[in-house]
C-alpha cells in the first residue's frame, strides 16, 4: 500500500507493507513500514526491488546459519568438538552471516544503481 498516512493510515498498517509518501519530514506517520520523500517517488519500483532482493538473501542467510548449526551440532554430539572450538566458532558463525548479508545487499543496490544509470 502507498499512500499519504493522511486519511489512509488504517489501510497502511494493515497493509503488508506500507509506503507513506510525503513533502516534508514532519508529518511522518508510525502507521507506515517506511516513508518516501514525494520528490523520489520514481524510486518506488527500485525500492521494491530491492526489498525483493533483500528478502531472498535473508533466506539464504538463514540457510547459510541452518547448514552451519547443523554441522557444528553434529560435531559436538559426536564428542569431536572441544569446548575451546566451539566457542570460537559460535562468534565467527555470527560474522561470517553478517558479512555475508552486508556484501549481498550492496551488491544488489549497486546493481540496480547501475540500471539506472546512478
Amino acid at each position: 500500500m502507498v499512500g499519504d498516512g493522511l486519511n489512509d493510515a488504517g489501510a497502511l498498517r494493515q497493509s503488508d507493507v506500507g509506503i507513506s509518501v510525503s513533502e516534508s519530514s514532519v508529518a511522518l506517520t508510525p502507521a507506515s513500514d517506511a516513508i518516501l520523500d514525494a520528490q523520489e517517488i520514481g524510486i518506488l519500483p527500485d525500492a521494491l526491488l530491492l526489498a525483493r532482493r533483500a528478502r531472498r538473501v535473508v533466506m539464504v542467510s538463514l540457510g547459510i546459519s541452518l547448514c552451519y548449526n547443523v554441522v557444528g551440532v553434529s560435531f559436538a554430539v559426536a564428542g569431536t568438538l572441544t569446548p575451546l572450538v566451539a566457542a570460537i566458532l559460535m562468534p565467527l558463525s555470527s560474522v561470517t552471516v553478517v558479512g555475508f548479508v552486508t556484501l549481498a545487499i550492496s551488491i544488489a543496490a549497486r546493481g540496480i544503481g547501475r540500471r539506472n544509470g546512478t
